[in-house]
């Protein structure tokens, strides 16, 4: 090989190299949050100037590099959820999480995913909320539904935590401490993130 291509080369190398090593930056992700129709339903646009840049779908460095891809971390603190993507970069969503007195930490795995799910309030909530008592046998699937588009259910030794990660129709709770203890999404997010997740899974709410 000549001098001059081998210099070449050790120059493009080094320059591939550098490139390798460069610190993932944030990366806004290919998002639309307007009106969308999904199966049988109308999900309503959701004003994206007015949610946080901070809560918007995002491809950042990952947080937790020694987890497998396919990994869901929900940091509770920031009010963010990280899909593993791979060992360098993870999908960042926005929730909501659950208010004082409802927080939930540890780790847990996806259980089971359901499209558009009922939501049945459990016997605890309609003694704080009787109102609810109408949907004891559970409110149907729709836009309205407070668990939204998608529900994916969380389990511990096999057993379900009563916890879960879902859609909203209450976007603009979306950064804030609002839930009974789940976690909440936009809905075009939890779409998105229920098209990643496997069941399996893990999770980790810190």
């Amino acid at each position: 090989m000549h001098l001059r291509n081998a210099l070449t080369l050790v120059a493009a190398l080094t320059l591939l190299t550098a490139c390798l090593e460069q610190p993932v930056e944030d990366q806004p992700f290919p998002v639309s949050y307007s009106m969308m129709n999904d199966a049988n339903y109308r999900l309503p646009a959701v004003p994206a100037d007015k949610i946080n840049p901070a809560y918007q779908r995002t491809l950042v460095a990952n947080p937790a590099p020694d987890e497998a891809p396919g990994t869901v971390i929900i940091d509770t603190a920031t009010r963010h959820l990280f899909w593993i993507q791979d060992k360098k970069t993870a999908l960042r969503y926005g929730i909501s999480v659950g208010r004082e007195g409802f927080a939930w930490s540890g780790t847990a795995v996806v259980d089971r995913k359901q499209q558009w799910p009922t939501w049945t309030p459990p016997p605890e909530m309609i003694k704080r909320q009787p109102e609810l008592a109408k949907w004891a046998d559970g409110q149907p699937p729709g836009p309205k539904n407070p668990l939204g588009a998608r529900a994916i259910y969380l389990a511990q030794n096999g057993h379900d935590t009563g916890y879960r990660i879902h859609g909203t129709p209450e976007w603009s709770s979306i950064g804030r401490a609002a839930s009974s203890g789940c976690i909440r999404m936009v809905n075009q997010d939890v779409i998105d993130l229920y098209a990643r997740v496997s069941a399996g899974a893990k999770v980790i709410v810190r």
